[in-house]
C-alpha cells in the first residue's frame, strides 16, 4: 500500500528534477548561508506564521532532505520517512501541537526545529502553523528591501500580522492610515483579527486568477483595493463581487506593479498640442470643420462637463482661478461644451452625490481640482467606467482618473530671478503652502533663479499651512523686503501680498510681478482632446500607464506678469529667461544642483528627469527653512498633504 510519505516524495522528486533543469538550487536554502558574523537575534514568542513564509532551514544538516518546496526526498524505506508518515498520522487525528522553531529573517521564515512537521503541513496545504519565532535584524542601509523591513517591523509591533507584505516604503503606514490607525499605537486585539481576516479572504479570491501576472504582492493589491472598497466588504460581500471588483481595478492594479520609474506617462504641452493638431489637420483646417465629421458633440448635444469644487470660489482664490477658467472654456467653444459646478464637494459623500448627479444628467467629464478628491474620484470612475475623470494634482498614479498640473517651477524661476535683482540685502521672503508634490521643485527653481543672479541670496521659507506662526515677525527680523507671496488672493479678502512684491520704506507695498495660471487654456487644451477624438491616442494609453497633463510656458497655460513700476532691464531679464525656458534651452534643474545637505547632481549630469522634479524632497542650499511633516500643519491642510505631501529627505549618515 502506498504511504502519504510514498506520494509526498513522489512530488518532491519532480520538483527536484525540474530545479535541475532549469538550472535553480533543487534544495531548501539555509539562512546561515545567507547571514554575515555578528548579526542580531531577538526573541519574538509564539505567533501563528504562515506555512507559505517558511522558505527553508536554518542550518544545512536537513538542506538536502527536502525539496525546495518542502517535499521529503530521502529513500522511503529511510527513518526519516517513518517519522514523516507518523507526523502526518498524528495531523490527521488530533493535530500537531509541538510548536517548530524557526528564524525570521526579512520577512521569511527558516526552521532550526521541525523540518518534518513543516513538510506535512505544506503537503496538506495547511495555511499556518505554530511557531517559536527568532527575529534575525539585518544591518540597517538605504536598500529598499531593507528599508521596507524596518518600516515592517514597525507595523509589527503595532499589528502581529506576518502574512501582508509590500514591495515598496511608506505602504505600510499607507494602509495604517486608511484603516484609521498609526505605526505607534498598538491596534485592538479585535482590528488585528478582522484585518488579518480580510487580507487572508482577499489574498485567497486574489492569487489563484492574478498573483502570476504580476510582480506586485497580494498586499500591494489588498491596499489598492482598500483605496477603493472598504474592509468591511472584504468579509462581507461574496467572493464573485469581490473577484469582479478585482477586475474592474485590474488597470489600477497594473499601474502599480509598474516599479520601473515610468508608471507615469507625463504628457507634456508638444504632446498634446502635436495629438490635436494633427487630428484637425487630418480632418480638414480647424476644430469646426473636423466636428462636421464627427457629430457625436453639437450645439443640439453639447459635451456636458462638471466642476467638482471643495470650497466656493468667493472663498478661495485656487477655486476662483478654476472658476474663471470654467467659464471661460464655455465661450471658446461656442454651445459644444457646457458645464455644471458643484461646490462644497470636501467628504467622500458629497463627491459621490455630486458625481451620481453630474451621470444622472449625462456629463462626460467629471473635474476634481484638488488632491484631495482623488481617493473618491478614483472609486467613483471605477464605479462609472463610462465617464472621464480628472484630478488637479501630480504624481497621484490612476488609470482611471487623469491627472493634470503645470510646470509652475518654470515661472518661479523667472520669478526668483527678479526678486534678487530687487532685494539689496540678499534676503528674500517665500510664503508657500502645502509641501506637496511638485512645490518643492517650485521653491528650489525659485530659489536657483534668485542665485543666479546674485550668488548671495537667502531664500527665508514659511509655510503658510504651519500652525502657530508669525512668519511676517520672522521674517522681519532677517530683514526681509522682498517677497514671493500666494500666486492668488481670494476674491473676499483682497490684500497686495501677492506674487513678487516690496515693502518700501514708507510701510507701503509695492507689487512688482506675478506668475499666473490660465486654466481656461488648460481646460480648453483638454477638452479639444475629447472633441477631436484624440483623449484615447494609442501613445497616451498604453497598458499600464497613467495620464499626467504636465504642461508649462510654452503651451501658454504658465505665465508672468510685470509690473510697469520696475526696470526696463528687470523686464529685459525675465523675457530673455522666458524665452529660453519656453525653447527648451534653459532650465533651473540643468548642471550642478546643491541641497542643503550637499550635492545632489554633479556638472556634467544629465538635467533631472520629469518625475526627478516632481518627486523632490530636498531644499537648495540657499534656502533657509525646512519641509514641515504632517503634523505641524492645521487640520484642514493635512488630508490635502497625506494624499499628495512629499517627505524631507534624511540628512546622509555622518561617518
Amino acid at each position: 500500500m502506498t504511504s502519504e510519505y510514498d506520494k509526498a516524495k513522489k512530488l518532491g522528486d519532480r520538483q527536484v528534477h525540474r530545479a535541475f533543469a532549469e538550472g535553480r538550487y533543487p534544495y531548501l536554502p539555509a539562512l546561515d548561508d545567507l547571514l554575515e558574523p555578528g548579526h542580531a537575534e531577538y526573541p519574538v514568542g509564539l505567533a501563528e506564521i504562515p506555512v507559505s513564509m517558511i522558505a527553508g532551514t536554518k542550518t544545512k544538516g536537513r538542506q538536502s532532505a527536502f525539496s525546495a518546496e518542502f517535499m521529503p526526498i530521502l529513500d522511503n524505506r529511510s527513518e526519516f520517512a517513518t517519522k514523516w508518515n507518523a507526523l502526518y498520522e498524528a495531523q490527521m487525528e488530533e493535530g500537531i501541537r509541538d510548536p517548530v522553531k524557526v528564524y525570521e529573517y526579512m520577512q521569511r521564515f527558516y526552521v532550526q526545529e521541525g523540518n518534518k512537521r513543516v513538510s506535512v503541513m505544506r503537503w496538506l496545504d495547511m495555511p499556518l502553523i505554530m511557531a517559536d519565532v527568532i527575529r534575525v535584524m539585518p544591518t540597517k542601509t538605504e536598500e529598499r528591501d531593507v528599508k521596507i523591513y524596518y518600516e515592517f517591523i514597525d507595523f509589527y509591533s503595532v499589528a502581529p500580522i506576518y502574512e501582508i507584505t509590500f514591495s515598496e516604503e511608506g505602504r505600510y503606514a499607507e494602509l495604517a492610515e486608511i484603516l484609521g490607525r498609526d505605526l505607534t499605537a498598538p491596534w485592538p486585539v479585535e482590528t488585528v483579527k478582522t484585518v488579518r481576516s480580510a487580507f487572508n479572504r482577499f489574498a485567497t479570491l486574489f492569487e489563484p486568477r492574478h498573483k502570476g501576472l504580476l510582480q506586485l504582492t497580494s498586499g500591494d493589491a489588498f491596499l489598492l483595493y482598500l483605496k477603493i472598497y472598504c474592509l468591511d466588504s472584504v468579509l462581507n460581500d461574496s467572493s464573485s463581487v469581490i473577484e469582479k471588483r478585482i477586475s474592474k481595478i485590474w488597470r489600477e492594479l497594473l499601474i502599480a506593479d509598474r516599479n520601473d520609474g515610468d508608471k507615469i506617462n507625463l504628457v507634456e504641452d508638444e504632446e498634446v498640442l502635436g495629438n490635436s493638431a494633427r487630428a484637425e489637420a487630418a480632418a480638414g483646417s480647424g476644430l469646426r470643420m473636423f466636428l462636421k465629421g464627427t457629430p457625436k458633440f453639437t450645439s443640439e448635444r453639447p459635451l456636458r462637463i462638471a466642476f467638482l469644487y471643495d470650497k466656493k470660489p468667493e472663498e478661495s482664490s485656487w477655486i476662483y482661478s478654476h472658476e474663471l477658467g470654467r467659464n471661460y472654456l464655455e465661450q471658446a467653444y461656442e454651445g459644444l461644451v457646457e458645464t455644471i459646478r458643484y461646490d462644497g464637494c470636501m467628504t467622500d459623500e458629497q463627491i459621490s452625490k455630486a458625481v451620481e448627479s453630474a451621470a444622472a444628467d449625462d456629463n462626460e467629464l467629471v473635474i476634481t481640482v484638488s488632491p484631495a478628491q482623488m481617493k473618491q474620484a478614483l472609486r467613483s470612475a471605477i464605479g462609472h467606467p463610462k465617464m472621464k475623470f480628472l484630478n488637479c494634482s501630480v504624481n497621484l498614479s490612476h488609470s482611471a482618473v487623469r491627472s493634470y498640473y503645470g510646470r509652475m517651477y518654470e515661472a518661479k524661476f523667472l520669478m526668483g530671478a527678479l526678486a534678487a535683482s530687487q532685494a539689496d540685502n540678499h534676503r528674500i521672503g517665500y510664503r508657500a503652502d502645502y509641501p506637496i508634490y511638485g512645490s518643492i521643485a517650485n521653491i528650489n527653481a525659485f530659489a536657483i533663479g534668485a542665485a543666479m543672479v546674485d550668488p548671495e541670496a537667502k531664500v527665508c521659507l514659511s509655510w503658510s499651512t504651519i500652525k502657530n506662526s508669525d512668519w511676517r515677525e520672522e521674517m522681519f527680523e532677517e530683514g526681509v523686503s522682498v517677497f514671493s507671496g500666494p500666486d492668488m488672493v481670494k476674491p473676499q479678502m483682497p490684500s497686495r501680498e501677492y506674487g513678487i512684491y516690496r515693502y518700501g520704506s514708507d510701510g507701503r507695498i509695492y507689487n512688482l510681478a506675478a506668475p499666473v495660471w490660465d486654466w481656461g487654456k488648460y481646460y480648453e487644451i483638454i477638452v479639444r482632446t475629447i472633441l477631436n477624438g484624440t483623449w484615447e491616442a494609442r501613445e497616451l494609453t498604453s497598458d499600464g500607464q497613467a495620464v499626467n497633463y504636465w504642461l508649462g510656458m510654452s503651451s501658454g497655460v504658465i505665465d508672468v506678469i510685470m509690473s510697469d513700476k520696475i526696470s526696463y532691464y528687470s523686464r529685459k531679464l525675465v523675457n530673455t529667461l522666458k524665452q529660453a525656458v519656453c525653447a527648451g534651452s534653459l532650465s533651473p534643474f540643468d548642471g550642478e544642483l546643491r541641497s542643503q545637505d550637499g550635492v545632489i547632481k554633479a556638472a556634467d549630469a544629465p538635467r533631472l528627469t520629469n518625475e526627478e522634479i516632481i518627486t523632490m524632497n530636498w531644499l537648495n542650499d540657499n534656502v533657509i527653512g525646512s519641509i514641515p511633516d504632517v503634523g505641524e500643519l492645521y487640520e484642514d491642510a493635512k488630508e490635502t498633504v497625506q494624499v499628495s505631501g512629499v517627505k524631507a529627505a534624511e540628512p546622509p549618515a555622518e561617518n
